[in-house]
């Protein structure tokens, strides 16, 4: 359960977004929904500076779910930190030549709901945090897991890029809420 819970967390920024999770591959526009009704999708929390450094976050994740790794791997800095279950990545390299095969696989099985989405920038630094529920099943009985996902982008001379990622999700207890 601890590799499910570890997994839910990358996949609510990867494929958070119901287009995303759908299946559809056109990624949602933050300014279309800034504050949403809960019925009408995620809350969306945006500025439109912010938007390239969400986009760099959403083509990663999209990449990783459809398991084309050489995709996500070009929207990593080569000295990503990766943090999650208590571990740490600490390269493109390291990450995309182990752990993402697993992520990418296990986000195949699973349904993603992105509940919500903020961003800020600051000059060339962005943050991207998200909160999804992942639906799957375990064992043949339906599992949700609550994750949350920060991602630090950094603009370079090569677009944004992630240097760092931050994982985190737990199993969703009855009357749990994020």
């Amino acid at each position: 359960m601890k590799r499910i819970a570890t997994l839910a967390v990358f996949s609510l920024a990867a494929v958070g977004s119901p287009a995303f999770a759908d299946g559809s591959t056109t990624p949602p526009h933050a300014h279309d929904a800034a504050t949403p009704h809960a019925s009408a999708g995620p809350q969306l929390s945006i500025p439109a500076q912010a938007e390239p450094a969400v986009a760099a976050v959403e083509r990663f994740s999209a990449a990783l779910a459809a398991g084309q790794l050489d995709a996500a791997g070009a929207e990593l800095d080569p000295n990503v930190l990766i943090l999650e279950s208590g571990g740490a990545e600490r390269s493109a390299a390291e990450y995309l030549g182990g752990h993402a095969k697993g992520d990418a696989a296990f986000l195949q099985t699973a349904h993603i709901q992105l509940l919500r989405r903020t961003a800020q920038v600051s000059g060339d630094l962005a943050w991207v945090a998200s909160e999804s529920e992942l639906h799957l099943s375990k064992d043949g009985k339906p599992v949700t897991v609550l994750s949350t996902e920060t991602m630090l982008v950094q603009r370079s001379d090569a677009g944004w890029k992630i240097v760092h990622i931050h994982w985190s999700s737990r199993t969703k207890a009855p009357g749990d809420h994020h």
